[in-house]
């Protein structure tokens, strides 16, 4: 069993999920983090032996160098997510989510597994009425998708490395992220009960955060089918415009009240139906659906004080 994993950013959005489910399974998790959020998303797993947990920078080239030589998964998390925070400062955006990928892909061996979750914003705009899959050319609109695009490159060009193109991500995590869109549109239709909607007919996937963690889980145990390959990770009845997103909230938020502008626009112009049927066809499924997520969130809002949960 390769069983020494280095999950860089571990203690982001993603990683607070994925690293408990990590131990739980018997792995020795490695957390390089710079706990720029300040963070205290692994308090509860702390007492665990097979976790060690490294305060550093990925843009430290020693240090990120000298722990991939010792592990033999590498699951790249640290990262600028989404176009809003890229924007703000792309030199730091590039540096962290393409050189720190490019950097891996120049250091890694043979022996060693690289799972990298990339982003299905990649695609940028869609054909209408056509689904977006693996073969569809890529066409990133933003810094941040362009930055990620061209991270995958280099690790599928390595040959032995598996990506994941995630659909927009959504449920609820010890590091929770107010800023996706389905935490955001749960929240406003819950607190406010009310939404103005730009450019609402714009599409997306979507996928539950616990379903990303079993999807690495999956890739582990076929690497040797999946290593080199891209996938599309998301659910298959869950290819939603903003209206369709707000219309399934409101089932089970009957007062939440839906207006559309015609005024303002969209910042993120992502639009585009996705085909998960590759990763289907390896045998993963998701477990959670848009609904399970919905009334997690609700449960969630009711107690949590969300100021300090935004990107």
């Amino acid at each position: 069993m390769n069983n020494k994993v280095l999950v860089t950013g571990g203690a982001g959005y993603i990683g607070s999920v994925f690293v408990p489910q990590l131990l739980a399974t018997g792995y020795k998790v490695t957390v390089l983090d710079n706990f720029m959020y300040k963070q205290d998303s692994l308090l509860d797993v702390c007492y665990h032996p097979n976790l060690e947990i490294i305060p550093g920078d990925v843009r430290d080239t020693d240090l990120l160098k000298k722990e991939i030589e010792k592990h033999d998964i590498i699951i790249p998390l640290a990262a600028i997510v989404g176009a809003r925070a890229c924007d703000r400062d792309k030199s730091l955006a590039k540096e962290i989510n393409q050189t720190q990928v490019e950097n891996i892909a120049g250091w890694v061996v043979d022996e060693q597994m690289v799972l990298f979750p990339v982003t299905n914003s990649g695609y940028g705009i869609g054909q209408k009425g056509k689904y977006c899959d693996e073969t569809t050319p890529l066409n990133p609109i933003s810094h941040y998708g362009r930055k990620k695009v061209n991270a995958e490159k280099a690790l599928l060009d390595m040959g032995n490395a598996v990506t994941f193109r995630l659909a927009t991500v959504f449920g609820t995590a010890p590091r929770m992220r107010m800023d996706l869109l389905v935490n955001d549109f749960v929240y406003r239709a819950y607190k406010d009960r009310f939404i103005v909607l730009f450019e609402s007919h714009f599409k997306r996937n979507y996928i539950h955060i616990r379903d990303i963690a079993s999807v690495f889980l999956h890739a582990v145990d076929n690497y040797a089918a999946m290593k080199g390959k891209a996938y599309n990770v998301g659910l298959s009845d869950a290819n939603f415009s903003k209206r369709e997103l707000c219309d399934k909230i409101r089932e089970h938020i009957p007062d939440f009240h839906i207006f559309e502008s015609e005024i303002g626009k969209d910042p993120d112009k992502r639009n585009y139906m996705v085909s998960n049927k590759k990763i289907e066809d390896t045998g993963w499924v998701p477990k959670y659906n848009i609904d399970d997520g919905i009334r997690e969130l609700i449960k969630m809002y009711q107690y949590l004080k969300v100021s300090n949960y935004q990107n």
